[in-house]
């Protein structure tokens, strides 16, 4: 039950920060089925539809969304082309995530490699869908760390050089094993000992090391490049 104020009136509970949203998808059944789940989760305001990639970046640069939902599989240009495309034509451009058919879809890591925050499963509930959406706008943890071992060990793609030249201090690549756990930057700062802002500059100063564009890309970075070894402690 809501508190009430100091006048007598009920004080509402506070809902989750709002996060807008662009479907993009070229299953017309599937992106309406999404657009009417989605929207009537809390926190979520769905914007736009797109029907394939030039689309998307299309909505991305008009209706500036904190988020596109973006399949990977679409005509004309797909969803990695497309997340290239928004990250680097966009101005302040929005947060992309995957979604997917397919768990280990080789086009998803390739999408996190060009800069997706994240991916989601078709299958999953959808307010787990929406979560993952507000997660990926609020830019602070990793979406299902351990999927995304699984996913980028089993396909190692081009950045595994990355890493080594980049020069990291030993704290920062603590914080990026922290990182790859999917710990969010307090939960970093209570491991090391060390406050959340300046986890939030180590963090900053790894994804500019790495020329990652998110959290995300980074940990698929050191998870190439063998900094983290699945199945060994970070």
């Amino acid at each position: 039950m809501s508190a009430p104020d100091p006048m007598g009136a009920p004080i509402p509970p506070v809902p989750p920060a709002c996060a807008t949203l662009l479907i993009a998808d070229d299953d017309a059944v599937t992106r309406s089925g999404l657009r009417v789940l989605l929207a009537a989760q809390p926190g979520i305001t769905v914007v736009g539809e797109a029907a394939d990639g030039l689309e998307a970046v299309e909505g991305a640069r008009l209706l500036r969304p904190d988020v596109v939902l973006m399949d990977v599989r679409m005509p004309r240009c797909n969803g990695i082309e497309a997340t290239r495309r928004i990250l680097a034509e966009v101005p302040d451009p929005p947060k992309v995530m995957v979604i997917t058919t397919f768990e280990n879809d080789g086009h998803v890591t390739a999408a996190l490699s060009a800069g997706a925050s994240g991916f989601a499963l078709k299958r999953l509930p959808v307010p787990r869908i929406a979560q993952a959406v507000r997660t990926v706008a609020a830019g602070d943890e990793i979406l299902f760390p351990a999927d995304l071992r699984r996913m980028v060990t089993a396909r190692p793609l081009e950045s595994a050089k990355a890493l080594p030249d980049a020069g990291l201090t030993l704290r920062e690549e603590a914080v990026l094993r922290l990182m790859a756990t999917g710990r969010s930057n307090p939960d970093i700062a209570h491991a090391l000992t060390v406050s959340p802002e300046t986890v939030k500059t180590h963090v900053g100063n790894i994804l500019t090391k790495l020329s990652a564009q998110n959290r995300t890309h980074a940990v698929v970075i050191a998870y190439e490049s063998g900094l983290v070894v699945p199945g060994l402690p970070g």
